[in-house]
């Protein structure tokens, strides 16, 4: 959360890279400290483990425990029910999920059904993902608040938005090599009218892995490519809706300094937009 506003908070996609020992974390910090250092820099995370299989309550616990009070989780939906069924015959796996997921208690934040991107084999329009969606929301956004991400760029219309928020949820705005541009979703979607604003930091994974496949260091700046999102993300927040941002190391090299590049344009934003003629 940024000093003074809270409406806005932005971690990072993950706290356990082990890389970021000596950089992030201090040295010879061990991987079961990694989330209690995280916790006292940042006030939120997204978790990506989850959408590899369903946590324990014990490990769930473990996460409360050791984060504190006014700490945030959001988390993605195992890949059963995005991925490899979308959401077809999902419900008992996602009534699980969200059953453990629920002893974060206030702790918990927005859970994240990370699609795929969907070639014509998988979906030869939008509409019948659509209608899956459609019928899948409304029986879990009663209990939890829920993000919609998709990965085709041409889907991001108007009836996309529709769907996802006549559901209950959010759908997220992602910055990812193919996807439309900051200013090409306001383009299409238009300008926000209050509701919550999710933003994901993915980058283009060929172009950062070309440069490094280690995470403790940044290799490209980001900072023009960040501009235009501090502004888009400004819109939300002005309008009156709560705003995350999270930052994955394939942005730049190194979600941390990332997200600390963020920080500073959104601070030097706010100064230059608050000060007198």
């Amino acid at each position: 959360m940024f000093e003074g506003d809270s409406k806005i908070r932005i971690g990072t996609s993950s706290w356990s890279e082990k890389s970021w020992v000596g950089t992030f974390y201090p040295n010879a910090t061990p991987p079961a400290e990694f989330l209690r250092h995280y916790s006292q820099r940042y006030d939120t995370v997204e978790i990506d483990a989850t959408y590899y299989s369903i946590p324990r309550e014990s490990t769930v616990r473990n996460w409360c425990s050791r984060t504190p009070e006014g700490f945030i989780f959001t988390a993605k939906v195992p890949g059963e029910v995005t991925h490899q069924k979308v959401l077809l015959d999902t419900e008992e796996t996602m009534e699980i999920f969200v059953e453990n997921m629920q002893w974060l208690g206030e702790k918990l934040g927005p859970l994240l059904l990370q699609f795929p991107y969907f070639n014509k084999k998988a979906f030869s329009s939008p509409a019948p993902f659509l209608k899956r969606l459609e019928e899948f929301l409304p029986r879990f956004t009663s209990e939890v608040s829920i993000v919609v991400e998709v990965r085709n760029p041409t889907w991001v219309q108007k009836d996309l938005v529709e769907v996802v928020e006549g559901g209950g949820a959010t759908l997220a705005w992602i910055d990812q090599g193919w996807m439309p541009k900051a200013g090409d979703w306001i383009e299409r979607l238009g300008m926000p009218q209050g509701q919550r604003g999710y933003f994901r930091f993915l980058g283009d994974r060929k172009e950062t892995e070309a440069l490094t496949n280690t995470w403790e260091q940044q290799v490209l700046d980001p900072r023009d490519r960040l501009q235009p999102w501090v502004e888009v993300m400004k819109s939300f927040r002005n309008a009156g809706g709560d705003v995350f941002g999270f930052f994955n190391n394939h942005y730049a090299g190194h979600a941390p300094a990332t997200l600390e590049d963020f920080r500073s344009l959104w601070t030097e934003d706010h100064s230059s937009s608050s000060s007198c003629e």
